[in-house]
């Protein structure tokens, strides 16, 4: 959840509205998203980098085919593991 209010922070709304032109390959769905997408391309500036990386929703980092095995999936958009019942602080069940 720090990750998600640190993202809250670090990027405006003004900024999350022009996502789709800072970001026009995969743009980021969620203030978390761009925030990470951010970081990665300080590392990695290029657009083929960015299409090395599978983009969509995901289930504790798992690939959006994840979502296609399950109805209860399709629910769980959550790429921080907290839809993985291990996690410390898991989501529960939808």
């Amino acid at each position: 959840d720090s990750l998600k209010e640190n993202a809250e922070e670090k990027v405006s709304n003004d900024m999350f509205k022009t996502a789709n032109r800072k970001f026009p390959i995969q743009p980021p769905t969620t203030k978390e998203a761009y925030y990470y997408r951010s970081i990665f391309e300080e590392m990695f500036p290029s657009n083929e980098a960015v299409l090395t990386v599978e983009a969509g929703p995901s289930i504790a980092c798992s690939s959006p085919v994840a979502f296609r095995w399950s109805k209860e999936f399709e629910k769980m958009d959550d790429p921080s593991g907290r839809a993985v019942g291990v996690h410390n602080q898991a989501v529960k069940p939808v």
